[in-house]
């Protein structure tokens, strides 16, 4: 089924569920409508719930764009590199180039990331603990996307989380990060003493931080 939307045609793609009592819209990043729907619902109904929701729709088409635009620049390391859509089904990093298949969502962009970084976070971990000024417990590991945050410690389970937006950044970013949450391992707090312990560790960590801060 398709529909026009402000001069643009849309696909919509309809999922029926009996136990479904309303009908749910969204947009996701291939700018199609996705319904949710009463298996007993018709198109034409369809069809007049979403133009009735037509600014709402609208709304969220724009979002949508506006978050694929920002794919067209893929970073990697704090290098950024072109993205050229391909039929391959790898990723593919080239001196300025990235390959990409046309059909991969940011999500799978996203899973590829953190394939790359379970393995390098691990070998930052190891080297930053290896030469860590005092002696703290072995944490275990976790990445995850998040949007606040560049790292998490718990303390008290002994487990550091990492931003998976750290593969975009400078692998100093990455390391600072380490640092600062095995730091956390002997002041679980921001005290003088923690930043000393930081500074111990990574030397120019304040410019790294006013760096991270500025982007």
């Amino acid at each position: 089924m398709q529909l026009k939307i402000k001069d643009n045609v849309y696909e919509v793609v309809i999922k029926r569920k009996l136990k479904n009592k309303n009908t749910y819209l969204r947009v996701k990043e291939d700018l199609k409508i996705y319904v949710t729907t009463n298996t007993f619902i018709t198109n034409k109904e369809i069809e007049k719930t979403i133009l009735k929701n037509k600014d709402f729709i609208i709304k969220m088409i724009e979002k949508m764009t506006n978050k694929v635009k920002k794919e067209e620049d893929f970073y990697y390391l704090g290098k950024k590199y072109d993205i050229i859509r391909t039929s391959s089904e790898k990723i593919v990093l080239g001196n300025e180039k990235v390959f990409i298949n046309k059909e991969m969502s940011p999500t799978e962009i996203d899973k590829w990331y953190k394939k790359q970084a379970s393995q390098l976070f691990q070998q930052r971990l190891d080297f930053c603990y290896q030469n860590f000024t005092q002696k703290i417990p072995y944490p275990q590991l976790t990445i995850r996307k998040m949007t606040t945050r560049w790292g998490v410690c718990n303390t008290r389970k002994k487990k550091v989380t990492l931003n998976l937006e750290l593969m975009k950044k400078p692998l100093n970013y990455l390391d600072y990060v380490i640092i600062h949450e095995l730091s956390h391992l002997i002041h679980p707090n921001h005290s003088k003493q923690f930043w000393s312990l930081v500074e111990e560790n990574c030397k120019d960590y304040k410019q790294i931080r006013k760096l991270m801060k500025e982007e």
